[in-house]
């Protein structure tokens, strides 16, 4: 008989998750509630902001209760339906779960989806889903770019950053973009079109604004921030005058007992910078204009989406741990069915 696994949250993590924080069970098929579905998962998008929502600390989003599921954005089909609105066969995206079979009330983030317009219903969790949207309500929305500013991006080989500094560059950016290791470097410029990178690995404070000064000598106007840290701290060092920073996630401390935040805030006065939190959560009435147009753009071959799908609901720890050892290249997914 078919079951339900489910990879539940055991404990908080300390620091860095560890095998023990999580177990995996398996328990009966959920019955479909009144006016609900029950949906099989088939993808699940693997994310930093996941390490977040272990803890028990407030958010934008209240933690993951012990003995739950880790929750995750998934693409799956409707396996059984109460709802007419979504039929069984329905393919769907939701906030759900690391699990085969999802309960889910129609409505907020649930929502059908064409699989026959998209290579892979993963797509769904990369490009034309909330890494692609991020990108481009993040830049577009919020940083406002306007052509011939330089754009630094952080974590710029990851999956939102790569869609930033492409769709900077559509926008008429000099982008730069900061990423570990050489071969990532190679991919921001080979793949992605940056216009300049920067290994941060093996670079102390100075050596990193000096990089960051070399490669945007008239001062940044945009920081697309992925990264946080002391990558944060040596970039508003380089800042021009009224940049903008948008604050989109701070990966270097997810797994720092100590959040430490920016200790330099006086470069920000002196600069008369601007940072801004971003949520891609505020955009929700606007994803099909987003993802339309990130439709357009990978349609036109002006946008490359990559993506790392690893395989299996029994690895979703090794999967994740993907992310913070930066072993990941494109947009991390799980494959569950």
């Amino acid at each position: 008989m078919a079951e339900n696994r489910r990879f539940l949250l055991a404990r908080r993590p300390q620091g860095s998750p560890v095998p023990e924080d999580f177990h995996l069970e398996a328990e009966d098929i959920p019955a479909v509630p009144a006016g609900g579905i029950v949906v099989r998962n088939h993808y699940a998008s693997l994310d930093p902001a996941q390490r977040g929502w272990m803890d028990d600390a407030e958010s934008y989003m209240p933690p993951i209760p012990l003995g739950d599921p880790v929750r995750a954005t998934t693409v799956g089909v409707v396996h059984a339906s109460d709802n007419p609105d979504f039929p069984v066969g329905q393919w769907i995206m939701g906030l759900n779960a690391l699990e085969d079979y999802s309960v889910a009330m129609p409505g907020g983030f649930t929502m059908p989806i064409d699989v026959d317009a998209v290579a892979s219903p993963s797509n769904y969790l990369s490009a034309l889903g909330a890494v692609g949207l991020t990108a481009y309500f993040g830049l577009s929305e919020v940083a406002k770019p306007q052509p011939g500013e330089t754009l630094l991006v952080s974590g710029a080989a990851g999956a939102v950053g790569s869609a930033v500094g492409q769709i900077g560059k559509i926008m008429g950016c000099r982008v730069v973009g900061i990423a570990g290791g050489a071969d990532k470097c190679r991919r921001l410029i080979e793949d992605y079109g940056f216009d300049a990178a920067i290994d941060y690995k093996d670079k102390d404070h100075d050596a990193l604004v000096a990089a960051i000064t070399e490669a945007a000598p008239g001062g940044v106007n945009v920081v697309f921030e992925n990264v946080g840290g002391p990558v944060l701290e040596a970039e508003v060092f380089t800042l021009a005058h009224h940049a903008r920073i948008v604050l989109c996630g701070l990966i270097a401390e997810y797994n720092s007992p100590e959040k430490l935040g920016l200790r330099n805030l006086w470069q920000v006065l002196a600069r008369r910078a601007t940072i801004h939190g971003f949520l891609i959560a505020d955009y929700a009435d606007r994803f099909a204009e987003g993802g339309a147009q990130m439709a357009q753009w990978l349609s036109e071959g002006k946008l490359r989406a990559d993506e790392d799908v690893q395989h299996g609901l029994e690895n979703a720890y090794p999967a994740f741990m993907r992310l913070f050892s930066g072993a990941n290249t494109g947009k991390l997914v799980l494959k569950i069915a």
